[in-house]
């Protein structure tokens, strides 16, 4: 039994966050009916290459964006600019426990699909909007895009080789973080709801926004400027406070050494054949090493390249030097530590053979989460949810079908 078994989400997101939100729901057992738009779907199906392929090496068009974050969900396709569409919508999150929206705001109130439209059918419902800014404030009408969150936000600003270095300048995250934090964040909160709701049987608006949230990621980094009023600068891989605190380069790829007192200082220099450095006044102790690091670093650079990765990460961890290595994604999924975790599942799929997937990382003893089914087609389960939950028949199907509301 998953701990959501009982909690039915009617999803109306696209893209990422708030599927995001609405898989990691799904993967604790509640059931998440995916509304899509028909003979389109949600946005991410058509972010390829690359694409799921068969065990007969037939290419789909179930695009590896779409799949990272859809598992575990049922799929049906609605047209909700239409009368008949929204009363489909209406029927399903009278029967729901929680509605997932990322419409641009105001947008469902012209459907009647606002959360006080459906507040006043479910009274008990939690309705969370993720937009990039919020239901109010001068920004509210923009699209939001993470892209563009980093850069607001600070996120960007922080991050990045130091302006002094070559490459120097602003770096966005390797992945979308600010819609991915927004969708963890959007599930505490939408629990957080339903703990609220047990107790007192009130449904309550969320209100998410990007923008917030990488706000909020900001942290101690953020706390530190509002406490001191110094904007921090970027110092890439590197550390403000600690030398050597960074990535260097082996001679078959890059590590990272990350030494945090003056006895790590000195074993780490020994075991790279240099250690007249632990000795010298300019190096000897971490605010000397500060103040030194433009001569210190490329020496330790070139001392480094003299050895592969496996080499210097086998002596540092032997010595107690804090190390690791910086893997591309096939070493990652090769690494004995994630594959011992089972941190890749396989799902079948639909359409044959199975899927790989990234598990759930949460470990629990009594309720964990699983993956049980793969990312949906478009519309898969569209008749099956219209009959057995709204107890349509294959007549009105039908029509709705001829009509393309469905």
């Amino acid at each position: 039994m998953g701990a959501l078994d009982h909690i039915r989400v009617l999803d109306l997101t696209r893209v990422l966050a708030g599927p995001w939100c609405a898989q990691t729901l799904a993967d604790f057992g509640a059931d998440v009916i995916k509304i899509e738009r028909p003979g389109a779907g949600d946005d991410t199906r058509q972010w390829g290459p690359p694409y799921f392929t068969t065990p007969d090496g037939k290419a789909t068009r179930e695009a590896s964006y779409y799949l990272a974050a859809n598992r575990n969900k049922r799929s049906v396709t609605v047209d909700i600019g239409t009368p008949e569409g929204q009363r489909i919508v209406r029927e399903l999150a009278a029967q729901s426990d929680v509605v997932l929206e990322n419409y641009k705001v105001g947008q469902l109130k012209k459907y009647g699909l606002d959360y006080a439209s459906l507040k006043a059918i479910n009274p008990a419902l939690i309705f969370c909007s993720i937009t990039g800014f919020g239901q109010d404030g001068p920004y509210a009408a923009r699209a939001g895009y993470d892209f563009i969150v980093q850069g607001l936000g600070g996120f960007m600003s922080i991050t990045g080789e130091h302006d002094s270095q070559a490459g120097g300048g602003p770096q966005k995250a390797g992945v979308a973080i600010a819609d991915l934090m927004t969708g963890m964040y959007a599930t505490t909160a939408v629990l957080a709801a339903l703990a609220h709701r047990d107790r007192t049987g009130e449904g309550q608006c969320i209100d998410m926004a990007l923008l917030d949230v990488q706000v909020a990621m900001l942290a101690n980094v953020g706390a530190s400027f509002l406490t001191s009023g110094a904007v921090p600068k970027r110092w890439g891989n590197a550390h403000a406070n600690i030398v050597p605190y960074q990535s260097f380069e082996a001679s078959d790829g890059w590590i990272i050494v990350a030494v945090g007192n003056d006895g790590q200082f000195r074993k780490f220099v020994e075991i790279g054949g240099r250690a007249e450095l632990a000795d010298d006044e300019r190096f000897a102790t971490n605010p000397a090493r500060v103040r030194n690091r433009d001569t210190l670093v490329p020496i330790l650079a070139d001392m480094v390249r003299t050895r592969d990765k496996r080499q210097w990460i086998a002596l540092m961890e032997a010595t107690g030097v804090p190390c690791g290595p910086i893997n591309d994604l096939a070493e990652v999924f090769g690494d004995e530590q994630v594959v011992a975790r089972g941190m890749k599942v396989e799902v079948e799929h639909p359409l044959g053979g199975s899927v790989g997937l990234v598990r759930n990382p949460i470990r629990m003893s009594a309720t964990p989460p699983e993956a049980k089914s793969a990312p949906p087609l478009l519309g898969q389960h569209t008749e099956d949810v219209l009959k057995s939950l709204l107890g349509y028949e294959d007549g009105a199907i039908g029509r709705l079908r001829a009509s393309a509301v469905i």
